[in-house]
């Protein structure tokens, strides 16, 4: 191939770019005897935006440079954008640099791109400082802005930057709503959530898949499902993303029949579930149990070439562990190509759930020597610490507890706490619990001093008992379980008189006890059970199979506790 005009050349490749063609765009460009600034910006537009090849367009900006070449306005916002996906904290700090250097900051273009890059970097203070050096702001300026904090979870600030933005008198657009109702969501702040959608029917803006899933996203997360629904439902048109949005608030509201349902109708409209609907769904199974439609989607997802998504496969070890089949979440495991550290911790905490505390100690032996891809978090230190409860290994979850600091890094939370109480509570040892309690930097938050209430009533010690009872009703003056428990304590000793008065108590708060629940799933269909429900079809065949139980485990030696009657 011969190239007898450079001018023709850079014509013919910015041609060959909107084509799409990146083979042919190469060669033409390897027979560009000298290539200009002009085909080197169209080289790197190209693989930047065309083919997403982010470390070649980086290449060809070294390359431009080192050859002399003048880089402008129309390179950077490019390079920029290779860096924020790349997340080259230190190349786009020194193309920064560069930009003031060459008196390129004032360009739009360019401070855009340089807030999008630091966004990505999660450095939004360097992102707003550049939002604020930005003489005269358009509203690409704002959106770029209010979508990096909404994006890196600095809800508040996009709220605050959006009033301000009404303010200036920009009137938002389609990306400006979006980015706010994410951070609606994440704030649960569902007034302003109705404000946008209000302003989207009145201006008579179309309500299509973006909108409408940002609609439903932020409802679910709100927790007004109903809401969330009724723009569901009048969408006329729903892709797999507006699908994944109603079915993603149904489950992570813990409706999961629901999802289920969901899920069923979407596969029934002939759209085609993707790895965020199975995510989505996979955990709606595993909090009910669901294994039979678990199953389903493991095999649905081995048909669409995508049970080795890390995320799908994490959500099947969720599923299949906390449906009692813990050797096939193990076999997912082992076969997953790559793991992160959500993959490690799913597996972790399974085998500390089931009992098999060493395993899940040698598993965490391997994460911390073998994987290359997955340190240990905060999350494994719950499972391991977990599996250190289950098993009653002190010794060894007091070491566990020690090394967070001093060999990862990492400095305990209240849920690392709370496995130590719960461990030194199970052990008897409630004094050691309640002096770990009290050199806590946090505050202890109900579930931590729960554990050890219920250590307190076991065995009988109403010092620390009552200790722990007092703060108990402060935090939690409506949690039935910690007046039924304190009750409990006292009669244990037969201090009558205390128990009714916790009773008593209780009935003055007007707080109830909330009946026991479980569900079974039987030929394929889920079936619930409170206690005191007399209202199943077959209760009494139910009754006759529970006192022929009862009196199986009688012959076998059990003893009921009378103690507090």
């Amino acid at each position: 191939m011969l190239i007898y005009s450079i001018d023709k050349a850079n014509f013919l490749l910015s041609r060959i770019i909107d084509l799409k063609n990146f083979d042919y765009a190469s060669l033409l460009f390897s027979h560009i005897h000298s290539p200009n600034e002009y085909a080197f910006n169209i080289m790197i537009r190209g693989l930047t935006t065309t083919w997403q090849k982010f470390d070649l367009s980086l290449e060809f900006y070294y390359k431009m440079k080192s050859l002399g070449l003048k880089t402008d306005n129309f390179t950077y916002p490019f390079v920029f954008m290779c860096c924020g996906n790349l997340l080259a904290v230190k190349l786009g700090r020194l193309a920064h640099c560069e930009v003031v250097k060459n008196g390129l900051f004032v360009d739009f273009h360019v401070g855009h791109s340089l807030i999008t890059m630091y966004s990505r970097f999660g450095k939004m203070g360097f992102a707003r400082k550049v939002f604020d050096e930005i003489s005269q702001r358009d509203l690409v300026s704002w959106n770029s802005m209010i979508s990096g904090y909404a994006q890196t979870g600095c809800s508040r600030e996009a709220v605050g930057l959006f009033m301000e933005m009404r303010n200036e008198g920009f009137e938002p657009d389609e990306r400006s709503l979006v980015s706010v109702l994410v951070a609606c969501g994440d704030l649960g702040d569902v007034n302003l959530g109705k404000w946008v959608e209000e302003y989207v029917v009145g201006k008579r803006m179309e309500m299509n898949s973006f909108m409408g899933s940002a609609l439903i996203n932020m409802y679910g997360k709100c927790g007004d499902l109903v809401s969330a629904r009724r723009i569901f439902d009048g969408m006329k048109k729903k892709d797999a993303i507006t699908w994944n949005a109603m079915i993603s608030g149904y489950a992570q509201n813990g409706l999961s029949d629901e999802t289920i349902s969901l899920f069923n109708a979407m596969k029934e409209a002939g759209v085609n579930p993707n790895n965020i609907t199975l995510v989505s769904v996979l955990s709606a199974c595993a909090s009910i149990g669901a294994l039979d439609v678990g199953k389903s989607i493991d095999d649905y997802a081995s048909r669409r070439g995508i049970r080795h998504d890390i995320y799908v496969a994490t959500a099947l070890i969720d599923m299949y562990a906390k449906s009692g089949k813990l050797d096939d979440a193990y076999q997912i495991f082992e076969s997953m190509p790559r793991k992160n550290e959500v993959s490690w911790n799913a597996m972790i905490s399974a085998l500390a759930f089931h009992g098999r505390a060493q395993e899940a100690l040698s598993l965490f032996e391997r994460m911390s020597l073998e994987s290359s891809d997955a340190r240990p978090d905060d999350v494994t230190f719950v499972g391991v610490l977990s599996a250190c409860v289950h098993a009653g290994l002190v010794d060894q979850g007091k070491h566990i507890f020690d090394i967070m600091n001093s060999s990862f890094g990492l400095v305990p939370k209240v849920e690392h706490y709370s496995c130590m109480v719960d461990l030194l509570s199970r052990a008897g040892r409630v004094y050691e619990a309640w002096d770990f309690i009290e050199k806590m930097p946090q505050k202890p938050d109900e579930i931590l001093l729960g554990a050890l209430l219920g250590a307190c009533q076991k065995l009988k010690n109403i010092d620390v008992g009552e200790r722990v009872m007092q703060l108990l009703l402060e935090m939690e003056p409506s949690n039935s379980g910690n007046y039924i428990i304190s009750s409990k304590i006292y009669a244990n000793l037969r201090r009558w008189d205390d128990s009714a008065r916790m009773r008593q108590l209780m009935r003055q708060k007007g707080v109830t006890k909330i009946p026991g629940c479980s569900w079974i799933e039987m030929d394929s269909q889920l079936v619930e059970f409170r206690a005191g429900d007399s209202s199943h079809p077959i209760v009494d065949g139910i009754q006759q199979a529970l006192d022929l139980l009862y009196e199986e485990m009688t012959i076998e030696g059990y003893v009921p506790n009378v103690n507090l009657v």
